[in-house]
């Protein structure tokens, strides 16, 4: 428990209390805000006790307790106030990084969009975050918080590109490098606070601290890294495009120089690190004890030497982290702050490992804070950047070190390091990315009268989101308290196709038989079958779709007899071969014979061209009447029988035995019925040139062209003038 202090008055609202708690030191700061300025009116600095933090990291809470106590104290003598509300930041050096990358394939001809980018960062921070919850080390197991990410590339089937947007292709990917700080050094840093009576009012990366003072917001245009070389640790941050796009740190700094110093001269830690200081401060010659208790004399150059390999490979180790954390690229400059990037020739030996013109690596203090004043006395070297920083990052953002949002009524909450937008906080509320993308139906493939065809899916619905109401896209800013609503995206629904789909290409052929009008679908086949309308097209099939009729194909379908009719198709009149295309006209037509009438002619004298009329005429029983339906008529059927038989006419097994006009007829036989007009074609009887009217007698009674003709008949054909 803390000791019983001395009772002071309040701590004024627009005070800020701010503690950068480092590896070696505890630095405190007070000032007030006036407007755009901030006035520094306390500073302290204190070390620690024995190896209270080992690279950032608190390992003795009682004696970083018992340190932030003193530091307090101390400041409080200073303002004559109660400091009892503090802002703090975690070391940079905490940070965990994890990178990774997310491939997916794309619809074909289909653009990319935001949305589609915008979901594959999301998919990979989640794995990030998967993948930092699932491999903790051993003493740090709990929640991680991202704190911010940055795309090292794109991908477009497996080239780089720096933008994907409009692009289209097979497959599409993004490597990301997504931060990450582990929720117990929160925990630690807040437990230290509240052991010392303290009540944290912000919380802060110690990166984003140095950033705010050293590379102000209009600059953060460019890409620029910031390196805060501590004393355990180097912490880097990476600015563009106006926001911090990535964190990393370098498990080197200022102590491996001090440590070198130590061991080459021969003197404790302390006077190693005194050593250095006056190498950074310019003097050209240094005096010390050694631990045989010598005094000592030597020249800077001698000290430049002796560390040289030890900044040549911090150097090397913090450019190889800055080009992974920028996607290998090298940044347009890059600033050093903290007390370890006082080490002679670090500066240099960076610009050389990362290519970059010595002029754009700089070392900066406090000097570059012009909008700070200070009342009081502090360092004002590069180690005093941070805890200015700290600062002016409260003032800032003031009482939001983590703020909360909700997502479909669910709270998330967001840790307040840098601009949030949309995507992240869905991505931090383990948000599906899936449900952001709509993807169009399945395209149909398949192949029409030997070519391919492919009928596409429909389009789906894009993810409907909103921010307390009000549309908005995944690249969309969040700010503290927002309402976030997400309906997600719909699936165009799979291709589909049935054959009568198809049919509109083909039309069907036209009939006009009998005053009514018939249409004739084309035939259609899937993989050689036989198919019907309503037949559904699978992928891959072969649908064949073709008239394949000939007009004798058609008179067949429609009971059509060819020899009494005749076809016209478009007006021109064709053959029964013909073969059909589709989308003709056909015309039946009753074939130009005269009309045989169906009037009975009054009889007159006996004509010697009607040998059987006459015969009957003169045997005919006296005084009946050839009338319809009368027995004369029976008698007639009668007679003409007789004659048949009288004449020699039978049956044949090679066709159908007939008389006409007092002569036998053979009429081969044929598929189907034997009717009155097949006579024609075997008889000298020419229809072109009419001589009156034509009678057609069929055993007697007036027949019709169409009328059976069987063994044995009896067929009277004549002109009656």
């Amino acid at each position: 428990m803390p000791k019983r202090r001395r009772r002071r008055k309040a701590m004024p609202k627009d005070a800020i209390f701010v503690l950068d708690i480092g590896t070696r030191t505890i630095a405190g700061l007070v000032g007030i805000q006036q407007g755009h300025s901030f006035v520094i009116r306390a500073a302290e600095v204190l070390e620690h006790e024995g190896r209270a933090m080992v690279d950032g990291q608190i390992h003795d809470i009682s004696k970083v307790v018992s340190g932030v106590s003193r530091v307090r104290e101390q400041l409080e003598e200073q303002v004559g106030y109660s400091l009892n509300k503090v802002s703090i930041a975690a070391a940079g050096r905490v940070l965990k990084t994890c990178r990774v990358k997310v491939e997916r394939g794309l619809e074909e001809g289909r653009e990319i969009d935001s949305h589609l980018v915008g979901a594959m960062e999301m998919e990979a921070i989640q794995m990030a975050q998967m993948q930092i919850d699932n491999a903790p080390a051993k003493n740090e197991v709990g929640q991680y918080y991202c704190v911010g990410h940055s795309v090292v590339n794109y991908y477009l089937n497996g080239y780089v590109m720096s933008s994907l947007i409009g692009h289209k292709g097979q497959k599409a990917g993004v490597e990301v490098i997504a931060t990450f700080l582990p929720e117990m050094v929160v925990e630690s840093l807040y437990t230290v606070m509240e052991r010392a009576g303290i009540e944290v009012t912000c919380l802060t990366l110690e990166p984003i601290a140095a950033l705010n003072v050293a590379i102000p917001k209009e600059l953060r245009l460019l890409n620029l890294a910031l390196v805060d070389v501590g004393a355990g640790t180097s912490d880097i941050a990476i600015t563009k495009s106006g926001t911090i796009i990535a964190y990393d740190m370098a498990p080197v700094a200022g102590d491996e120089v001090t440590e070198a110093i130590a061991q080459n001269f021969l003197v404790d830690f302390n006077t190693a690190e005194r050593i250095k200081l006056e190498l950074s401060a310019g003097q050209t010659e240094i005096q010390f004890t050694d631990v045989l208790d010598n005094q000592v004399t030597i020249k800077s150059d001698d000290v430049v030497s002796t560390i040289r390999p030890v900044v040549d490979q911090l150097a090397e180790t913090i450019a190889e982290r800055i080009l992974e954390c920028n996607g290998g690229k090298t940044p347009n400059a890059i600033f050093l702050v903290g007390g370890g990037s006082q080490a002679a020739g670090l500066s240099d030996a960076i610009a050389d490992k990362t290519g970059l013109p010595r002029e754009r690596v700089a070392v900066r203090d406090r000097n570059i804070a012009k909008n700070i004043i200070i009342e009081g006395d502090m360092p004002s070297g590069p180690e005093s950047i941070t805890p200015l920083g700290i600062l002016v990052t409260t003032g800032l953002f003031r009482g939001t070190d983590f703020y909360f949002v909700t997502v479909n009524g669910q709270t998330v909450k967001v840790f307040n390091s840098y601009k949030m937008r949309v995507a992240d906080v869905l991505a931090l509320a383990g948000f599906n990315p899936e449900q952001l993308i709509c993807k169009s139906g399945k395209r149909l493939r398949f192949f029409l009268n030997g070519e391919s065809r492919t009928l596409p899916g429909g389009i789906g619905k894009p993810a409907e989101i909103m921010v307390n109401g009000k549309g908005e896209s995944l690249t969309g800013m969040v700010s503290p308290g927002d309402k976030l609503s997400v309906i997600p995206a719909e699936n165009g629904e799979d291709a589909s196709a049935v054959c009568a789909d198809l049919l509109v290409e083909f039309p069907p052929a036209t009939l006009k038989y009998n005053g009514e009008i018939h249409s004739i679908p084309q035939k259609i086949r899937i993989n050689g079958e036989p198919a019907d309308e309503g037949t559904l097209i699978k992928a891959n099939d072969y649908v064949d779709i073709s008239m394949d009729y000939t007009i004798s194909d058609i008179a067949h379908k429609f009971g059509i007899d060819s020899a009494l009719h005749s076809f016209e198709v478009d007006g021109r009149r064709v053959d029964p071969s013909y073969m059909l295309q589709g989308g003709e006209i056909i015309e039946c037509r009753i074939r130009d014979l005269p009309d045989p009438g169906y009037e009975y002619a009054e009889l007159k004298d006996p004509d010697p061209k009607e040998p059987e009329r006459n015969e009957y005429e003169q045997e005919k029983p006296e005084g009946k009447e050839a009338e319809p339906g009368s027995e004369t008529d029976q008698d007639k059927s009668d007679f003409y029988e007789e004659v048949a038989c009288s004449n020699g006419l039978a049956a044949s097994g090679d066709g159908i035995s007939v008389m006409v006009n007092g002569e036998r007829i053979l009429l081969p036989l044929k598929e189907g019925r034997t009717i009155f007009v097949d006579i024609f074609n075997h008889i000298d009887f020419d229809l072109s040139q009419p001589k009156g009217t034509i009678v057609l007698k069929l055993n007697g009674r007036d027949a019709g062209y169409t009328d059976a003709i069987n063994d044995g008949d009896v067929i009277e054909i004549y002109w009656r003038g």
